[in-house]
């Protein structure tokens, strides 16, 4: 499933091609991928709006309207492709939108797990996802003691505890365990027992692994890409995520992998004792 740094790569990319569009028209092909409001109600509010900015909340694409957020959740295979109408529709293509400079941005997603949501501005902070999201690693909130009162009752692994996107959100599976290896932290140690200089090292190896994943245009895995012909590089990067066997690049010990809240956990036994 795509991460903060590759929902970033995607927003930046889509904010190219779209500050300034307005959407004529919006075709729904797959009703349940519309989130909220109803699918009548999303094309009938969504007529003319123009897209003045294009950002990130957790995981979730936003898009600032006239009088809306336009959100999307890519959630595993969700991808976003520019055609014309001439062009002929994939059955993936699930929902369509008509531009003002006759492209159409289709929002295309094999599994169909990807999700679409048109909130009324005022709204937003009181409504999901909002509510359930925790902090973005970069807040200046994010501190050694925010984390410990969070993580203060914690008795599960603190691999499980760092996916919470109600604590900080964006992190999933690959990025938690590098910055797990990064912080010198074994996954299965409990988030309650971490030590003060533990949460700092991973606020601080938080930002720097998903600042290096977004210079590199984030982590190309099994079949994900941002858009047609958009991939990224930060997998060549990898410590442990995926290197099952292999030498550790610090120490030369061989990776394991174990599961942890029931996601493949990749570590180095000698690093993260």
């Amino acid at each position: 499933m795509p991460e903060k740094p590759e929902v970033i790569t995607v927003a930046r990319k889509l904010e190219n091609k779209l500050i300034g569009r307005k959407i004529l028209e919006t075709l729904v092909y797959y009703n349940k991928m519309i989130d909220y409001p109803s699918v009548d109600e999303f094309k009938e509010k969504i007529k003319n709006q123009e897209i003045y900015e294009i950002t990130t909340r957790g995981k979730w694409i936003v898009m600032t309207l006239d009088d809306y957020f336009l959100l999307f959740h890519l959630r595993m295979e969700g991808k976003f492709f520019f055609r014309t109408k001439e062009d002929e529709k994939n059955k993936h293509e699930h929902v369509i939108f008509k531009l003002d400079n006759g492209v159409e941005l289709r929002f295309a997603d094999v599994r169909k797990f990807g999700k679409v949501m048109l909130i009324e501005k005022d709204k937003i902070n009181t409504m999901k996802p909002y509510t359930e999201l925790g902090l973005e690693p970069w807040d200046k909130n994010l501190t050694s003691n925010y984390l410990k009162e969070k993580y203060s009752k914690k008795t599960l692994p603190i691999k499980s505890v760092l996916l919470d996107q109600s604590i900080v959100t964006g992190i999933g599976n690959i990025y938690a365990d590098e910055i797990l290896f990064l912080s010198k932290i074994n996954p299965l140690t409990k988030a309650k027992d971490l030590t003060d200089k533990n949460r700092k090292d991973i606020i601080e190896n938080t930002i720097k692994v998903l600042d290096k994943a977004i210079e590199e245009g984030g982590t190309t895995i099994r079949s994900y890409t941002s858009e047609e012909g958009v991939t990224g590089m930060f997998q060549n990067n990898l410590f442990v995520h995926q290197r099952e066997k292999e030498s550790c690049r610090i120490c030369g010990s061989t990776i394991i992998k174990i599961k942890v809240g029931g996601r493949g956990t990749y570590y180095c036994p000698k690093c993260q004792k």
